[in-house]
């Protein structure tokens, strides 16, 4: 397979996602232009032959792998498909869902993208005005968007999710379902091959699959890209807090990178309570481990769903003197009232920033906060799914401790050198 131009590769987009799925598009488009280009030039002068022989040569790969007889001129400059596959979604009156895929997909390698945590209006055939989905609307999409796939012919079948759904139902503690692999399980049986996911809740999910791949991607160094715009990673008053016990190893993985010390918050819970909110909370006590007093405190968490936990353990934090909290989060759901909440706690200067991904979409309700950054992950979906299309290997993307490092390293040697880009933490990036 040639690794200038990806044949048998098509992106499709859930509804709702067609922001973050064009991002991405946009991201491969461009590296496999820039590739062609690198390429081209590498090869002209190894075989001795001109770029616009190496064009001609390349065009008449493509018109020979091409499922059709071409009939227009040869093109003067590199080509790249579009990749994007439409589809039709229908949701009826009764509440029943379908999805038709409107462009010829067999023997085509898809990737569904989408972010089934989305709960902004989406427009959908059968309606008039926009609709809002629930997660459990969004897994009938996707789930007959798969099964249409299969049936017209595709080669495989792989699933984008920035946010893999029921994540947080992943262990039983008593007369309740293990939803978070029952998820799995339906992907495997309708035939998905891979599930590219972002900071799972658990790793644990995935000991519940027979065949189907679970690929956990991490953004951790794109949001210290935008970390790196708002403090000095070389400040000696940098302190990095856990906000409970379930995410000591994440807390304490930024720690050691950034060569700081390590506290952490631990709370004592009443589970028979069910936490709603910052006001109604099922946290009975906090107790710090460490010291915060005139700090400036960073705290990283895999996810912030109604954030009724972590205003109140910003909250702590603040009144122990907690000069400056930063808090970067993956997944921000901003569930029910959570923006309000976070935007009246911003006013009574319990905290700083927030630092989350366009892992799940927001509009400008959270997006014009001057309290919230947000960090683009895009690219780094994109070059996964190029490699993977290429059957090259995705380690380094999956594991970019090394790279966090010669970060924040370099940054704390030399705090006023411009950081890399996010395509940085691809070490073979041509």
């Amino acid at each position: 397979m040639s690794i200038i131009k990806p044949h048998k590769l098509g992106i499709i987009s859930g509804p709702g996602s067609e922001y973050f799925t064009g991002k991405v598009v946009k991201h491969l488009r461009r590296l496999y232009l820039e590739r062609y280009e690198k390429l081209s030039t590498a090869l002209a002068k190894r075989h001795g032959m001109s770029e616009d022989e190496i064009l001609r040569t390349v065009t008449l790969m493509d018109d020979l792998n091409n499922k059709r007889i071409p009939r227009t001129k040869c093109p003067t400059t590199f080509q790249c498909p579009d990749f994007t596959i439409k589809v039709k979604y229908t949701r009826f009156a009764n509440g029943e869902e379908k999805a038709e895929i409107l462009d010829a997909v067999r023997g085509l390698r898809i990737f569904i993208v989408y972010d089934l945590s989305n709960s902004e209006p989406v427009k959908v055939a059968g309606s008039d005005e926009p609709v809002r989905l629930s997660v459990n609307d969004h897994l009938m999409f996707l789930f007959t968007t798969i099964n249409a796939l299969q049936l017209a012919g595709a080669e495989s079948v792989t699933l984008v999710l920035p946010t893999y759904p029921y994540s947080r139902q992943h262990k039983k503690g008593g007369r309740e379902a293990l939803t978070a692999a029952m998820f799995g399980r339906i992907c495997e049986m309708l035939g998905v091959e891979r599930i590219i996911t972002l900071d799972i809740h658990s790793r644990e999910i995935e000991n519940s699959f027979s065949n189907l791949h679970l690929e956990n991607l991490h953004a951790s160094y794109q949001t210290l890209i935008a970390l790196h715009k708002l403090i000095d990673f070389s400040d000696p008053e940098l302190v990095v807090v856990a906000p409970d016990t379930g995410a000591i190893s994440r807390n304490k993985f930024y720690a050691q990178a950034l060569h700081r010390p390590l506290a952490m918050l631990y709370k004592e819970r009443d589970y028979s309570i069910v936490s709603k909110d910052a006001k109604h909370s099922n946290i009975k006590s906090i107790n710090l481990l460490g010291d915060v007093n005139g700090k400036t405190v960073l705290i990283a968490d895999d996810m912030l769903a109604t954030g009724g936990t972590m205003i109140i353990a910003m909250r702590e934090l603040t009144n122990l003197g907690a000069k400056k909290i930063i808090c970067m989060v993956s997944l921000p759901l901003f569930n029910a009232n959570a923006v309000e909440d976070f935007d009246a706690a911003y006013k009574e200067g319990i905290f700083y920033r927030i630092i989350g991904t366009n892992a799940v979409f927001h509009g400008h309700d959270l997006l014009d906060k001057e309290w919230y950054i947000q960090a683009d992950i895009t690219e780094l979906f994109a070059r996964v799914i190029s490699r993977l299309h290429h059957g090259r290997s995705i380690s380094p993307l999956l594991d970019n401790r090394k790279f966090i490092q010669i970060l924040i390293d370099n940054s704390q040697a030399n705090p006023q050198a411009p950081l890399p880009g996010a395509s940085a933490s691809d070490p073979d990036r041509d």
